[in-house]
């Protein structure tokens, strides 16, 4: 049976993540934070919003791969206290391609030990520091599915042919999606290299992988029914996200907080109300330039082209803090206001 069959074109059997719910969760928690939890937060947000890129470019050239193929996107799985959160599993008439997808930044290097080593530059200084392994990661959340799998079946001479056939039908690949990374693995072992490619080779690498692979191809009905397999023990998981940043809740929904101290006399105790003295400007100016090296990063574009500097001292002498006040500065037109105005709102609310 050929690689191209009836079917001609992949199809999204779970196409829906719970990524940019939590990412909205905690978009608007931020102005009920502290210092230190808006910092906390602000890195969580860009861990996300890196992630849902990377996802978004892996899941492009699934789309483009013009590939006979059924892809469920962000699987979560359990089994007693082990579980897994897939990017992707692509199921093939051959194989199962389960896709760790990393948006990460920096260079990468993989060693002749598989250790993962990023290396970052900024204002001209090197830092090197070790990463966890996405491979160990990936091997983790195809152990889980082997269990599953093996689980499922009834008898012992099932179980036993699931088991050994397992690890040559399911293909656990590591995707990085970010295309300024420099990935050198040439000190790395060959079967830690085959694990690791960059977005732009995934197509390619799934079709050389099935070409070579030996396994007879099943018919279009069972590749969906293997891939349906994996929907069905799918769990929507219900998490409360923002738990961990109770400790910096404020009790305002500003920045600047009433504070009440007890001022002692001789014969009595007079409480008094203290007024933190309000964030100068200075402050929100740097907020906001660091919010757009953020962004321009994420979308790999220059800076100045989410806002001037011009454009910067608009807003800081201006203070929108609604949309209508945005458009209202000179520069942000519907188009841009749609598109950053919720976070520089936010940003604004905070010094307003």
């Amino acid at each position: 049976m050929g690689f191209f069959n009836n079917m001609k074109e992949p199809v999204f059997l779970k196409e829906s993540s719970n990524a940019k719910e939590k990412l909205k969760l905690l978009k608007d928690l931020e102005p009920h934070l502290n210092a230190e939890g808006i910092k906390i937060l602000k890195q969580d947000i860009k861990n996300i919003e890196y992630g849902i890129t990377g996802e978004k470019k892996i899941e492009f050239e699934l789309k483009n791969s013009h590939m006979p193929m059924y892809v469920l996107h962000d699987i979560y799985l359990e089994d007693d206290d082990l579980s897994a959160q897939i990017d992707y599993l692509v199921f093939t008439k051959k194989l199962c391609f389960i896709i760790e997808s990393k948006n990460l930044y920096g260079n990468i290097e993989i060693n002749n030990a598989g250790d993962f080593i990023r290396m970052t530059e900024f204002n001209r200084r090197k830092k090197k520091e070790g990463i966890y392994s996405p491979i160990t990661q990936n091997q983790r959340h195809m152990d889980l599915m082997k269990k599953i799998r093996v689980n499922s079946k009834r008898n012992l001479l099932t179980k036993s042919l699931s088991k050994r056939n397992f690890e040559e039908s399911n293909k656990p690949v590591v995707v990085l999606s970010n295309p300024k990374t420099i990935l050198n693995a040439k000190f790395a072992k060959k079967e830690v290299k085959e694990k690791v490619i960059r977005a732009d080779q995934l197509v390619k690498y799934i079709k050389d992988t099935y070409n070579q692979s030996n396994r007879i191809a099943i018919s279009d009905k069972d590749m969906l029914m293997w891939a349906q397999s994996y929907k069905d023990v799918h769990k929507d998981t219900v998490k409360d996200y923002t738990k961990k940043y109770e400790p910096y809740k404020v009790t305002t929904n500003q920045q600047i907080i009433e504070k009440v101290v007890s001022h002692k006399s001789e014969d009595k105790s007079i409480p008094i109300i203290q007024k933190a003295a309000p964030v100068n400007k200075t402050n929100l100016y740097e907020e906001l330039k660091t919010y757009r090296l953020n962004k321009s990063r994420e979308e790999n574009f220059k800076a100045y082209t989410i806002f001037t500097n011009k454009q910067l001292e608009a807003l800081v002498e201006k203070m929108p803090t609604t949309k209508d006040d945005l458009l209202a500065v000179e520069g942000f037109g519907e188009t841009k206001a749609n598109k950053y105005g919720l976070d520089i709102v936010r940003i604004m609310r905070k010094y307003s």
